[in-house]
């Protein structure tokens, strides 16, 4: 893999990631498209850990209430006015139990048997749909204060889909919001915080592999420039998505799943790849 192939991956990565559009299956189907070979899934981490930095880089002051709200002020323990940020951190912590879960039980299954194109280009096709029903049916009303523990089990539950490639982690979280009657922002921004952890957790997991692996020495540049493209363009998405859905519906990424599904699938039909 050279530098170029990398920063291109970066940017899907960083694109993908915050849309609801599914950045791992995006890892998978534009390389084969273009011919390019396999990477690996360490560098699908290192991909990870740029958006990961973007994540916290941007919600640094919702980390650092969430973190403040359960240290002593005036020399008590939780007091009242940190109560929001505390059960915040709660609805977070709990709604990331069940794609950990998933990760520990299923990973292996799902990278050994759901990382093809075809199957990434249906569950493209059917996130898309989801999405754009919840996004009409949605009542819309309920805004972040809202979310509590219950709403945010349900949520994580839904993210744990997200580890077959074409579910989309924000994609799927967006749908369960709306469906629960979560405002497009509400939704969006508890979807980006709820990622963190998971993240976070995966990318410590696989760490490991990058210890043990090594990078090679012809692909250690081509690292920097994904890590490097996927941290700016994850940057610039998160914000430009919470403006964005303030005044928009997700006409446009439904659209666009239902497009690409479509092509990949015309091309494996096809044999053309």
């Amino acid at each position: 893999m050279d530098p170029v192939q990398g920063a291109v991956l970066g940017v899907v990565q960083g694109l993908g990631e915050f849309l609801p559009i599914s950045s791992s299956g995006h890892l998978i189907i534009v390389p084969w498209l273009l011919g390019w070979p396999d990477h690996s899934q360490t560098f699908d981490v290192a991909l990870h850990m740029g958006t990961l930095f973007a994540l916290l880089i941007y919600f640094w002051r919702d980390w650092w209430n969430l973190v403040g709200a359960w240290l002593p002020s005036g020399g008590r323990w939780f007091g009242p006015s940190t109560a929001p940020s505390r059960w915040l951190g709660l609805s977070i912590v709990a709604g990331s139990v069940p794609a950990a879960v998933a990760g520990l039980v299923y990973q292996d299954v799902v990278e050994s048997a759901l990382r093809v194109p075809w199957m990434v280009a249906v569950l493209l096709i059917v996130g898309g749909v989801l999405l754009s029903v919840a996004d009409r049916a949605g009542l819309q009303r309920n805004g972040m204060e809202r979310i509590g523990l219950p709403f945010a089990v349900i949520i994580g539950c839904a993210q744990a889909l997200a580890l077959a490639p074409g579910v989309s982690r924000s994609g799927i979280t967006l749908t369960a919001g709306l469906l629960l009657g979560f405002t497009r922002p509400a939704a969006t921004r508890f979807s980006f915080l709820l990622s963190m952890p998971i993240t976070a957790g995966a990318g410590v997991l696989k760490l490991r592999h990058l210890v043990s692996d090594g990078i090679p020495a012809d692909e250690q540049m081509a690292f920097v420039a994904g890590i490097v493209a996927s941290f700016v363009v994850g940057l610039i998405v998160i914000g430009g998505l919470l403006r964005y859905v303030r005044t928009q519906g997700m006409d446009v990424f439904t659209g666009y799943r239902l497009t690409i599904g479509v092509i990949v699938l015309t091309v494996t039909i096809a044999g053309l790849r």
